[in-house]
């Protein structure tokens, strides 16, 4: 016997259309959050970053590939790492098929990481992926976009560390340190007339709505049922 709330269908229906009401409230306020987005200063990047990409090196202008919008995905796979990261793994699950769409509509999508550019295309290969993935192992695009840290800011942060973060660090090949030196995080840019701005950026819970699988997660009768670390690579679920 299920311990869950039960009732008829005239009373799921009454409850149904009163969450409809809330859900059409965060579905504006959300329409609002995305016009906020753009409305945000664009900000003239003038440091030379560099990359190597499986072309070659590249600018951060060059990363657009003749598009006037970028997407960047700061993946955390650290110079340390031996695999990434399982959670980035899993939001990287769904970028194959949306970077065909996003060039559709004028955008280019990378996803950025500080490890050597071999290491990236190993775990790549493993993952099955596709989509374009740069090293930037200088590591001052991701510092300069809070998605990377020394170690003597990761040193001031640190605290103890429980015998789970000691398994999703190790999963890595990492210890916790080293693997929180790194953040997951997205940040876009424009490219107008010869010029790259940066325009957003977000990290952690801030990227929820780009995990595909937490979306369907949360529509589903027990949600996202965290009680544990729970993510796997998809080639490593039972």
């Amino acid at each position: 016997m299920t311990k869950h709330i039960t009732g008829s269908q005239e009373e799921w229906v009454a409850a149904r259309l009163a969450l409809l009401e809330a859900e059409k409230e965060l579905t504006h306020r959300s329409d609002e959050l995305a016009r906020l987005r753009r409305a945000l200063p664009w900000v003239r990047v003038d440091k030379d970053y560099r990359f190597e990409t499986g072309q070659g090196p590249a600018t951060l202008a060059d990363l657009f590939g003749g598009r006037s919008q970028l997407l960047v995905y700061h993946f955390m796979f650290g110079p340390d790492f031996k695999a990434g990261c399982p959670s980035c793994s899993a939001v990287a699950d769904g970028f194959d098929g949306s970077v065909p769409h996003l060039a559709g509509h004028d955008v280019m999508f990378w996803a950025v990481s500080t490890a050597p550019l071999p290491k990236l295309q190993v775990y790549q290969r493993r993952m099955g992926w596709s989509f374009p993935w740069a090293s930037a192992q200088s590591g001052e695009l991701n510092r300069d976009f809070i998605a990377s840290i020394s170690q003597p800011q990761q040193e001031q942060k640190a605290g103890e560390v429980s015998e789970e973060q000691s398994r999703i660090a190790a999963t890595t090949g990492t210890d916790w340190d080293t693997f929180t030196r790194e953040i997951p995080g997205m940040s876009a840019f424009a490219l107008d007339d010869g010029v790259v701005y940066h325009t957003y950026s977000a990290t952690a819970r801030g990227l929820d709505v780009l995990w595909g699988m937490y979306q369907w997660l949360d529509r589903a009768p027990l949600g996202r049922n965290e009680h544990n670390y729970w993510i796997r690579r998809h080639d490593e679920y039972a």
